[in-house]
């Protein structure tokens, strides 16, 4: 594929740093570009997705489905020539981790007696 059409993408982390600028094909699925996020993604951070699911995408204020291709996901102003697209990334753990790590905190938790009175 000739290098003017790659889309050149670059994705913006919670703390404000960056993964990339990478090119991809305009018939990249929104799931590969995941997959490389969390292949490219750095050491030194506290929050870690562990699949591409626990990653939402977003471009232009909406979040990209898995099966749309990047360009159908391209905003209409992202057109101008040599641009880099900034794709934001938002890490939301599954909600069956999310429920198992409430359960593990709620067993930590010091049990309280609550105890109601009624004024008649």
């Amino acid at each position: 594929m000739p290098e003017e059409d790659l889309v050149e993408l670059k994705f913006r982390l919670y703390d404000g740093s960056d993964v990339g600028p990478f090119h991809y094909s305009p018939t990249a699925t929104v799931s590969m570009l995941k997959e490389r996020i969390i292949s490219e993604w750095p050491k030194d951070k506290k929050i870690v997705p562990r699949t591409a699911n626990d990653i939402k995408l977003i471009n232009a204020g909406k979040i990209l489905e898995n099966g749309k291709t990047v360009a159908q996901c391209k905003a209409p102003f992202d057109d101008l020539p040599k641009s880099v697209i900034t794709m934001h990334v938002v890490v939301q753990p599954s909600p069956t981790k999310a429920k198992s790590e409430k359960k593990i905190e709620e067993e930590d938790a010091p049990q309280r007696s609550f105890c109601s009175c009624t004024i008649m």
